[in-house]
């Protein structure tokens, strides 16, 4: 076997490869490495493949729970929601490749996440997005961004099929050069359908299916998402990372709607031993995780992979991160079968391997061995690395005075906050996406807190007489201004706020998924920042009772302006027992009275009025009484799925007011409020409190402070302003942003 020699030395750097690194790999070897052997290890051993900067620390969050059928270590978590049925989900990053080309970076962000979901045997039924950007009025590149993103999101979602139900954006300076896009899919199988990835069965056959390799996203994901973005650039995004926009994926995604009604049709007809998708570090990753899982090893032969360019070299091949593909592994004598399926399907099949007793990882060129790697060495022995945590002396973000500015008129801080792009009517947006193909979406972006999924009925009189159609809620959240106040704290509050807004549609949580997107943890800052985050995320989980079902860390979201906000956003499923009963946020009944439900401490440190009055995000969060957030949670819950309650929202950013505002708006009904005495309007204690309207007698025992009517929102003794007038705000804030 041809060896590179002194060739292989220097490369290893220009790889992302440590000295170090590569001395435990020469070590681990007994040699140096091949070229294509130095290609796979690099990627394998990169941030994106190996978490070694956060594998310790992920192993704090709790992830066993009484409905978890699939855990952390597959390619989508599942939870059990009754009737044999299971939902299956996760959320990812594509940051970087969305901040080099945020069309294709952030259309097979969502293609990407959507395979996670049918490798586990699931059909996606929903996508949830999670976005940031910099400030698109007075920056043309993050208008630029902006638009362009969430084009390549409505373009591969409703050309596949799969309703984009829900989703969060918000904007803040330091997201300027390295924009976040997390894409979140959820998806439903029976039990019996769940799919392992681990490969088995010694002398079984390997089959690649789906599109032909190219070049395209060749050291993409796997390779971005490991450094730091190289600088500034124009308004059209290129500039500074100009030379890797080749390394972004380009999406299909009619291509993979064949590749998902085949993936499933196998799996139904029990023709796959395993399954796999192929994504950041393409065929290396899919197959020698594989292989880790199933203690086994691999031979894969690049001669036989379908090639969509001529001349690609072996370790090319290897490396592509095509997309529209997966792999299989199938017992020989049932290679006709699942072939038939795949040409009914029009989706290209082909055997390029098998699975040996080896524990090795062998690459073959036709007759030709061009590398050789033990399985464990490849996935299991990259370096864990602890880190230096160290809590800066001063605030590291923000800018302007630090002192919160006092409100000397509360009608024009209301209007203002219902106006600036973080809290105005995210519809612009929504009205990309198609959130209602597939008829099982009960409560649409803007209707709810949480976005509401019928499931498959499972009797014939489900919905009639009274039967209860039973249904999920899927939730996405994160606030990077708080958590940049107090990681620890802020981390556990975006957990509570996902939860309270399941609790708005009678949800009750089931599991979660997370994506942690961080700066470079090798700076001590941002390595306390990120410990912080965890800690403070595997506290709430244990507070709730919800565990972790999977996720994705993103570090080295930087440019040369510094880190962006710590920014941890969780995803979070949960079970109603009948959707007909699902809340709303809207005010809909004249002469109901609203209510204030939970033991709300508001503050202004890390708020949307703070922003507004150019405070940075300095000081210190509220304390939470988890007693009294457990029990208004559950208080919310139960009238709403009692049918007491007719509307329920949380109370989030810009505090009280804005909330209140937010219910008139989308009943376009006024309301008449008196509020308890000293209450700041517009402070913040995220996923504590809530504002819930009903007829007197279902608010009895909860704190009453007003009752709906009217055409004007009336805040007696602060202000008195028309719904139309504010509704206009609301709507136009990003409207005139979003093409």
């Amino acid at each position: 076997m041809a060896s590179a020699g002194t060739e292989a030395q220097p490369r290893h750097r220009e790889l992302g490869l440590t000295d170090h690194e590569y001395e435990l790999i020469v070590k681990g070897l007994g040699r140096t490495p091949t070229g294509v052997e130095l290609a796979m290890l690099s990627l394998m051993w990169s941030e994106h493949c190996a978490y070694k900067h956060s594998k310790k620390l992920l192993r704090q969050l709790p992830t066993d729970g009484p409905h978890v059928l699939v855990g952390p270590g597959e390619n989508a978590g599942a939870v059990d929601v009754g009737g044999g049925l299971a939902v299956a989900f996760k959320v990812e990053s594509h940051n970087h490749p969305s901040a080099v080309e945020p069309f294709q970076g952030a259309a097979t962000g969502v293609g990407g996440i959507l395979r996670d979901i049918f490798a586990v045997g699931a059909r996606p039924i929903a996508v949830l997005d999670s976005l940031r950007f910099g400030e698109p009025a007075s920056s043309p590149r993050s208008r630029y961004l902006l638009e362009h993103a969430v084009r390549g999101i409505g373009h591969y979602g409703n050309s596949i099929g799969v309703p984009t139900v829900g989703g969060e954006i918000y904007f803040e300076p330091s997201y300027e050069q390295n924009c976040l896009v997390n894409a979140m899919a959820v998806g439903l199988a029976p039990h019996a359908r769940l799919t392992s990835s681990a490969a088995a069965g010694p002398g079984n056959l390997v089959v690649l299916f789906g599109a032909r390799t190219g070049r395209d996203g060749i050291g993409g994901a796997s390779v971005l998402a490991s450094a730091e973005l190289a600088g500034a650039a124009g308004a059209n995004g290129a500039a500074g990372d100009e030379a890797k926009r080749p390394t972004v994926q380009i999406g299909d995604p009619f291509a993979e709607k064949k590749l998902l009604e085949c993936s499933l049709e196998l799996l139904d007809r029990n023709l796959l031993a395993s399954l796999q998708d192929l994504g950041a570090a393409g065929l290396t990753s899919a197959a020698s995780e594989m292989a880790s899982k199933g203690g086994v090893g691999l031979d894969i032969d690049v001669a036989k992979v379908p090639l969509r360019e001529a001349g690609m070299q072996p370790f090319e091949i290897m490396v592509s991160e095509s997309q529209e593909r997966m792999l299989c592994v199938v017992e020989p004598h049932l290679l006709d079968q699942v072939t038939a399926v795949c040409e009914h399907w029009e989706v290209q099949a082909a055997v390029i391997g098998e699975v040996t007793a080896s524990g090795h990882f062998r690459i073959f060129a036709g007759k030709e061995l061009v590398g050789e790697l033990p399985v464990e060495l490849l996935v299991d022995d990259c370096p864990l690395y602890d880190l230096e945590p160290e809590r800066p002396a001063t605030a590291l973000y923000g800018g302007g005075d630090q002192r919160v500015a006092t409100d000397a008129d509360a009608a024009s801080t209301l209007k203002a906050l219902l106006a600036s792009v973080n809290v105005a009517s995210r519809l612009p947006v929504y009205e990309q996406y198609d959130p209602v193909v597939q008829s099982r979406t009960v409560r649409r972006p803007g209707e709810a807190d949480a976005a509401v999924l019928a499931l498959p009925v499972l009797h014939a009189r489900s919905g009639a007489d009274g039967e209860p159609i039973p249904g999920i809620a899927v939730a996405i959240d994160g606030n990077g201004r708080r958590v940049a106040v107090d990681p620890r704290a802020g981390a556990a509050e975006v957990l509570y706020e996902c939860a309270a807004n399941l609790a708005c549609v009678g949800a009750e949580p089931l599991g979660l998924t997370n994506c942690l997107n961080f700066g470079n943890p090798e700076k001590p800052h941002v390595a306390w920042q990120l410990s912080e985050a965890v800690a403070g995320l595997a506290q709430a989980c244990r507070d709730l009772g919800v565990p972790v079902v999977g996720g994705n860390v993103s570090l080295y979201n930087e440019s040369p302006d510094g880190p962006i906000l710590p920014t941890p956003v969780i995803g979070m499923v949960g079970r109603l027992p009948d959707v007909r009963h699902a809340g709303r946020l809207a005010f809909a009944n004249p002469d109901d009275r609203i209510a204030l439900v939970g033991a709300f401490n508001p503050g202004r440190d890390g708020s949307e009025v703070a922003k507004l009055h150019g405070s940075a995000p300095a000081g210190a969060l509220p304390g939470k009484d988890l007693v009294a957030l457990r029990s208004a949670h559950q208080r919310v819950r139960e009238g709403v799925r009692a049918g007491a309650f007719t509307s329920a929202h949380d109370i989030a950013e810009g505090g009280i007011l804005v909330a209140l505002a937010e219910c008139c708006i989308a009943g376009g009904l006024g309301a008449v409020i008196t509020l308890p005495e000293g209450l700041d309007p517009f402070g913040e204690d995220l996923g504590s409190a809530f504002i819930v309207s009903g007829p007197a007698e279902a608010l009895a025992g909860l704190r009453v402070i007003g009752a709906v009517g009217g055409r004007e929102l009336t805040v007696e003794g602060v202000l008195n302003l028309p719904v139309s007038e504010l509704a206009a705000l609301h709507g136009g804030g990003l409207a005139a942003l979003v093409s």
